[in-house]
């Protein structure tokens, strides 16, 4: 079974950057496709980004691109989101997740397979 933990929030001005690494535990890993959602208070958890097995595919929600890259390392079963530029109404918790096929264009949580706790991303004005 597949176990996520997430690391890299904190508490940035705007305009700044950070970037997010989600470590995944189980070698079918780099088989999967892997994504990035955030929930922010009061809200429902929204898509951020998605990336293939070999990396060679990737998606974003118009919000965020051209600002964040995700990227990953199957080496070291980690997936990365890289984020610059950011903006306040980026705040939120951000949780990274794992569906088992290789590909998958898919943007909705429920969709996905597996979750990590989640990290706290904060940018103040």
């Amino acid at each position: 079974q597949e176990q996520l933990v997430e690391f890299g929030g904190g508490l940035v001005q705007a305009g700044g950057s950070l970037r997010l690494s989600c470590v995944a535990s189980g070698h079918t890993f780099r088989s999967y496709t892997m994504a990035w959602f955030r929930q922010a208070p009061g809200k429902e958890r929204e898509f951020v980004a998605s990336i293939g097995w070999s990396g060679g595919y990737t998606d974003y929600t118009d919000l965020v691109r051209g600002r964040f890259t995700i990227s990953r390392d199957n080496a070291k079963n980690t997936v990365y989101l890289q984020m610059n530029s950011l903006k306040p109404e980026d705040t939120a918790a951000y949780y990274c997740a794992a569906d088992y096929l290789p590909w998958s264009d898919k943007r909705e949580a429920h969709e996905y397979d597996y979750w990590g706790q989640g990290t706290q991303v904060t940018v103040s004005s």
